[in-house]
């Protein structure tokens, strides 16, 4: 399949990459530092999307699903970068551009948002707990090419890991117990 996204343009649900398209399966490539003004226009185009879409008004007009991150794979680019824009528990605002991303590590304790996780690449409603670690350190390199390293917790780790395997090319229902979608691991606990 060919994918043209071009990053001058307004990024609307018809841009997101659905299931079933062999990209969201294929690990991203890592993206050559500094930034090409393509791929930092991209990176802009993407974290608007997310804001837009949670501007009720804004995604009423443009009929946008809300949305707190996107991968660049989501957006048909094999590159492995992606945007996250949301409140975690405490109501706290994240606005995060990550390049090359990667965890560092990870606690044994685990986390999951019930009912489940959601996807702007996953149209149908799909239930079943995704255990994910309750806190993560995350090295990358921001917008500008400075390497960063976070600490997250909660819902922002949740949200990092749910992007971040995007780029490893794995989906979130992927890591829902099969025999039993509701099944809870040992260490692991409702983060609501």
């Amino acid at each position: 399949m060919n994918h043209k996204f071009h990053s001058k343009y307004f990024i609307t649900m018809k841009d997101i990459v659905r299931e079933g398209d062999p990209i969201l399966h294929q690990p991203t490539q890592e993206v050559s530092l500094p930034l090409s003004e393509e791929d930092r226009e991209t990176l802009i185009c993407m974290m608007n999307f997310l804001k837009n879409s949670q501007n009720p008004e804004l995604a009423k007009k443009y009929n946008l699903r809300e949305g707190v991150g996107l991968s660049a794979n989501q957006i048909g680019l094999n590159k492995r970068m992606f945007v996250a824009y949301f409140q975690d528990e405490k109501g706290e605002q994240h606005e995060h551009t990550l390049i090359n991303p990667r965890i560092i590590s990870h606690s044994v304790s685990m986390v999951y948002l019930p009912p489940s996780e959601g996807c702007l690449s996953v149209d149908r409603e799909i239930v079943g707990f995704v255990p994910r670690y309750e806190r993560i350190r995350v090295k990358g390199f921001d917008i500008n090419g400075e390497p960063v390293e976070l600490k997250l917790k909660g819902y922002a780790s949740i949200v990092f890991q749910h992007e971040i395997d995007h780029l490893d090319g794995i989906m979130f229902y992927e890591r829902i117990n099969p025999d039993n979608p509701f099944y809870v691991p040992e260490n692991c606990r409702s983060l609501f």
